[in-house]
């Protein structure tokens, strides 16, 4: 049952307090209604204080009265209604549509402040995703259900990065196109990036299979709270209703929690690290764990959250507690950057948790997890062969440092380094890698099984 308010007891910030209020719940929505009834905000409660409550107002506190200002409670919290209509279109951070193709029509509604998953419901993830990018798919493997969020830093090329692998993504050769599905979730993007998304994933053709959550950098910054969990319940419901495999890509975690922090500043709280507030932890993991594979679905939810760390800094509080709660990091490099390299991929701190189960012959290649481990060794060598020429000059290293220098630049070239239009499968990337190490003596990849290396290692003829 909604109770009708009337007036206002403080404002501040997005924020308002209204005392007097009986039967409220936490996360209820409310309705508002200023200028003599001609314009209705939303908002949502976020405190209770025995009959005092303070809501969060989604379109700002600006023009509202603490006299004349009605005051709904509508007794239910945040939902939006759910339907496999769902791909194909745009909504805001709220779940309202924006891309004046009417309203969602169905049946089915959901509250979208979900629960992370249950562990004993849980699937250990297998299968892997393949996003067509070598640095990501030969070495830090996407599997489906996982985590996985990308590192990056101001300036670097992440949003291309995110466009990219929504164009390419896919589940691999002999997959169903019609079981995968992508929920790309924005928050606090600029207008022109927003449109660098739309215009890439239509030129791409995979636009009616995305389901687009905006919020931009002139909206509500409340909002930007409710667009990560409204992209996460379309993502469950696809995944664990109607038994797809769901990747969610949501840019940028740091723009939520600089949101959570302003939020957290204007009710007074006590601060933490860098000023977040101390439950930043359990809402980001209140976020992540969101992503999984449930007991009896044929679907999946898999997770790539970009963050964009503060002065390049991986001790961050952002990049610090999401490292804790998900399974690995992409991590990008300015430094490739510098050089004009795409994707900046920093091989040695990045990793993938999860990738050792969902690799191998009957996921990807039999000899997957041996090349990439040598890959990953022989790169180490790299660095440490690059670090003793800085000091001495190259032309006093050895023959051994100066071949592996060759392969270190090989490898950034050929490897790491392909167009944001160039897909590649799975053996395409690791024969690629195979080309690599085969510039290297064969004694020097003592990270192949034997069995392996006569298979595949060949000595290519002059």
């Amino acid at each position: 049952m909604s109770i009708n308010y009337l007036g206002l007891s403080s404002i501040n910030g997005p924020l308002i307090t209204l005392e007097g209020v009986k039967d409220a719940s936490y996360n209820e929505m409310v309705e508002f209604m200023i200028k003599n009834g001609s314009e209705r905000r939303l908002g949502r409660i976020i405190q209770i204080s025995e009959d005092k409550v303070v809501a969060q107002v989604f379109e700002g506190t600006e023009g509202m009265s603490l006299v004349n200002t009605h005051t709904k409670l509508s007794g239910r919290p945040l939902e939006i209604h759910l339907s496999r209509e769902l791909l194909g279109r745009t909504f805001n951070g709220v779940g309202e549509p924006i891309d004046n193709l009417g309203p969602v029509v169905s049946d089915k509604v959901a509250d979208v402040n979900g629960l992370p998953l249950n562990p004993t419901t849980r699937v250990y993830p297998r299968n892997y995703i393949n996003t067509g990018i070598s640095a990501i798919d030969g070495l830090t493997t996407l599997i489906r259900g996982q985590k996985l969020p990308i590192f990056s830093g101001d300036g670097l090329p992440h949003d291309r990065l995110a466009a990219q692998i929504v164009s390419q993504a896919n589940l691999g050769e002999g997959s169903e196109e019609e079981s995968f599905g992508i929920v790309f979730c924005a928050m606090g993007l600029k207008y022109d990036v927003a449109e660098f998304f739309r215009k890439t994933f239509e030129e791409s053709g995979v636009a009616d299979r995305v389901s687009m959550i905006l919020n931009l950098a002139n909206d509500p910054v409340v909002e930007r709270l409710t667009a990560p969990k409204v992209a996460l319940t379309i993502a469950e419901y696809l995944a664990f209703e109607q038994d797809m495999n769901i990747l969610v890509i949501l840019t940028d975690m740091t723009s939520y929690a600089e949101a959570l922090r302003e939020v957290s500043s204007s009710m007074g709280e006590i601060p933490s690290r860098k000023g977040y507030p101390g439950y930043l932890y359990s809402e980001l993991a209140c976020i992540y764990e969101r992503a999984g594979i449930v007991s009896g679905s044929k679907g999946s939810v898999t997770q790539l959250p970009i963050l964009t760390m503060p002065n390049d800094d991986i001790t961050h509080p952002i990049p610090d507690l999401t490292g804790y709660i998900t399974e690995g990091q992409i991590v990008l490099s300015r430094e490739m950057h510098d050089r004009s390299q795409y994707p900046p991929v920093s091989i040695l701190p990045s990793l993938s948790r999860l990738m050792k189960d969902g690799i191998g012959a009957q996921y990807t290649r039999e000899d997957h997890q041996d090349v990439a481990n040598q890959l990953f060794a022989a790169y180490a060598k790299v660095q440490d062969a690059r670090s003793l020429a800085s000091v001495i000059g190259e032309e006093e290293l050895s023959e051994q440092d100066r071949n592996y220098i060759r392969f270190g630049k090989e490898f950034e070239e050929k490897f790491i380094c392909q167009g944001d239009d160039e897909n590649r499968n799975i053996t395409q990337t690791l024969d690629i890698g195979w080309d690599l190490l085969r510039t290297l003596p064969r004694e020097e990849l003592d990270r192949i099984d034997t069995k392996i290396l006569d298979k595949y290692y060949e000595v290519k003829e002059d």
